[in-house]
């Protein structure tokens, strides 16, 4: 194998960078050229494509984002353009591809995997919603922008003795919203994977203000409702508390990687070079017990939901469960 190709696709995710930058470095300890694909499949499709270096990813490791871009790009679905892909990079002369990104990015590197196509993935979602894997790139550090976030908020709950609604992203998980409020002692967290109830939610605010506390935290995961939605229900619940909200949103996924972010990237990159040659194709990287795993594509895409650590959201609740 002589030239292989990498590419990030969907939402950007902290340490995008770092990954990148372990295939391009394991890629020329093998003594093979990988090939930077601009903008996800979109550039796959379009041959934008652009050798890289290991000068070209000097100090990429510490800067989020992807400096090959990202894109959604919907028409990668239809077979003709999937085709049209595999065409550009075997006029390329690539021969294989890594693919960073989430569900959406495995399931069309899956379809180049069909059509004879070696690929390797490697997770890059902050939301941390693939199954099988217990981590994905950019979970951490979009993780402690929350709590950053957070902690700010809460200064000024407090010099006003308000409760407030902080709604995090995760698209239909709440990993985010459950580590983040964990780490805040939020009062209540409220996650798609647990539902809610408004009226417990609102004794539980109280339980807390009995004990003496001086405001009070809810963590919002985005899957749930809109943080809107969530302070209009609140209100028809308990009119009389001052309530306020806010949606952290894109901040999230920006910032400089964490180092547990860089490390299991760079591990990720260089174990997907690795795999490459050895023929382990159509999986993907991941971490189970806290080790680098490898993970079939087509089982974890067959596989309905990721599991978020129910533990931790359990414990919250009775760390806030107080009697009035």
């Amino acid at each position: 194998m002589k030239r292989i190709a990498v590419l990030t696709s969907g939402g950007d995710a902290p340490g995008m960078n770092a990954a990148i930058r372990a295939v391009v470095e394991q890629g020329a300890h093998h003594g093979i050229e990988v090939v930077g694909v601009n903008y996800g499949f979109k550039g796959l499709v379009e041959g934008d494509f652009r050798v890289l270096s290991v000068a070209d990813c000097q100090d990429k490791i510490r800067r989020g984002g992807t400096f090959l871009y990202s894109a959604r790009f919907p028409e990668f679905k239809e077979q003709e353009v999937q085709l049209k892909a595999i065409e550009q990079m075997k006029q390329y002369g690539i021969e294989a591809l890594v693919a960073i990104g989430g569900d959406g990015t495995f399931t069309g590197a899956l379809q180049l995997q069909k059509h004879g196509y070696p690929v390797v993935g490697i997770p890059g979602t902050i939301d941390n919603d693939i199954p099988g894997t217990e981590y994905t790139i950019g979970f951490d550090t979009a993780t402690n922008v929350a709590l950053a976030e957070i902690d700010k908020i809460s200064d000024t709950a407090s010099s006003h003795n308000r409760t407030f609604v902080v709604e995090v992203m995760g698209r239909h998980a709440g990993d985010i919203a459950v580590w983040a409020g964990v780490a805040t002692g939020a009062d209540a967290i409220v996650i798609p994977e647990s539902g809610f109830d408004m009226g417990e939610i609102v004794r539980r605010v109280h339980a807390g203000r009995a004990h003496g506390k001086d405001h009070s935290m809810i963590i919002l995961a985005e899957g749930v409702m809109n943080v809107k939605e969530f302070i209009e229900k609140f209100r028809q619940a308990e009119p009389n508390m001052d309530i306020r909200g806010v949606a952290l949103a894109h901040v999230q996924r920006g910032g400089s990687p964490t180092a547990r972010d860089r490390v299991f990237a760079t591990l990720m990159g260089a174990r997907a070079v690795d795999s490459l040659l050895n023929n382990e194709v159509g999986i993907f990287m991941g971490v189970r017990g806290e080790q680098l795993a490898t993970f079939d594509i087509i089982e974890t895409l067959e596989q309905k939901s990721h599991a978020v650590r129910q533990d931790l959201y359990e414990l919250n609740q009775d760390l806030t469960d107080k009697p009035m």
